[in-house]
């Protein structure tokens, strides 16, 4: 068993003419050739604020003008959509600074998250900083790390409980958002530690925004609908409506890393280096899905364009379609694989047979 044995932090192998530097001239190119900003246009200006004010409107019809219970149901999920697509439209794109070419408005779509429970700063070490730099390496990267209740690599332990994993996952990633808000984030913040990275040092305002919207984002989720609902009415919403938003959130994710054809590289035990190249470490740990489904690249702020995302994250998602051309057309020449499902479905089927194979193999 690997895991844990890398507390330095593992490298990249360096090439002379890097197929990363290729890729980037090409991109470069397009961007000149088409005269446009590789950040957010009005596009994903109009789709965040319809997305706020749905979020803002079901939440105040379910809270002050309580419908029955049926359409109570009905609105609960659909404000657990509406979180996911926020975090996945909204909060993503700005974390990565490729909302918008201000500052300040990448700022504030990031702090979105804050408002909606999360905390921006340990999002941005955990997933920004660990995630993207080193993809599927155990040890590593924490969103890999579901021990004991879950195995996603060879690496990892593997507990009798696992033998059936493709089956509860559908349970747990439900609790996500839950253990997100409630558990990880407080983990992280008292041990200082993303997963087993050192979390880097935490400013005073880092310290009040954390605490702050943390009583903020109870008083708006648990402590007004209870006064205003009665806590069985609360609690049976806040449940329907966290393990949606949870279950999309985590589903959407996986999707794009740990499915069948992904890899899990480890690095050399004395030198700690990595096989590839970071570019080749993105791509072979990887996969797109249904990218030619509209609908699903609309709610999911294009990361079922995860490939061209791992490569270019401060491009913003509305890009995506039109450099994953110019990437497949790179990676056919380099011979290498883009790992694609060309409908969701089949990709869900490749994780389930994934974490099937995790809990037997």
């Amino acid at each position: 068993m690997i895991n844990n044995i890398f507390m330095v932090v593992p490298k990249f192998s360096n090439v002379p003419h890097s197929f990363h530097s290729d890729l980037k001239r090409r991109i470069s190119e397009y961007f000149e050739e088409i005269g446009k900003s590789p950040y957010g246009n009005y596009k994903i200006f109009v789709k965040a604020v319809i997305l706020m004010l749905s979020f803002v409107f079901v939440y105040i019809h379910l809270v002050f003008f309580t419908p029955i219970v049926f359409f109570s149901i009905i609105e609960s999920v659909i404000l657990g959509g509406i979180v996911a697509a926020i975090g996945f439209n909204v909060m993503h794109d700005g974390a990565h600074g490729s909302f918008s070419k201000y500052k300040w408005v990448n700022h504030f779509a990031a702090f979105s998250l804050n408002i909606l429970g999360g905390n921006s700063f340990m999002w941005n070490v955990k997933h920004n900083i660990i995630h993207h730099a080193y993809t599927n390496v155990d040890g590593v990267d924490d969103d890999i790390d579901i021990q004991p209740w879950m195995r996603m690599s060879e690496t990892q332990k593997k507990y009798k409980l696992h033998k059936y994993q493709h089956i509860y996952f559908w349970f747990l990633y439900s609790l996500l958002y839950i253990f997100w808000i409630f558990v990880l984030d407080y983990q992280k913040y008292f041990k200082s530690k993303v997963g087993n990275m050192d979390l880097k040092k935490m400013t005073v305002q880092d310290h009040l925004v954390f605490w702050g919207f943390k009583v903020f984002h109870a008083f708006l989720f648990v402590g007004l609908p209870i006064y205003i609902l009665g806590f069985t009415s609360w609690l049976i919403g806040f449940l329907i409506f966290t393990c949606v938003a949870g279950f999309v959130l985590s589903l959407v994710f996986q999707l794009a890393h740990t499915v069948e054809h992904t890899s899990f590289p480890v690095p050399d035990v004395k030198t700690g280096k990595l096989e590839n190249e970071w570019a080749i470490h993105q791509i072979k740990t990887t996969a797109n899905f249904a990218t030619n489904n509209k609908v699903i690249s609309w709610l999911v702020g294009g990361l079922n364009f995860q490939i061209e995302h791992h490569l270019f994250p401060k491009i913003s998602h509305i890009h995506y379609p039109a450099i994953s051309k110019i990437i497949r057309e790179a990676c056919q020449e380099y011979g290498i694989e883009y790992i694609e499902y060309p409908k969701m479905r089949y990709a869900v089927a490749s994780h389930v047979a994934f974490l099937k194979h995790m809990g037997r193999g």
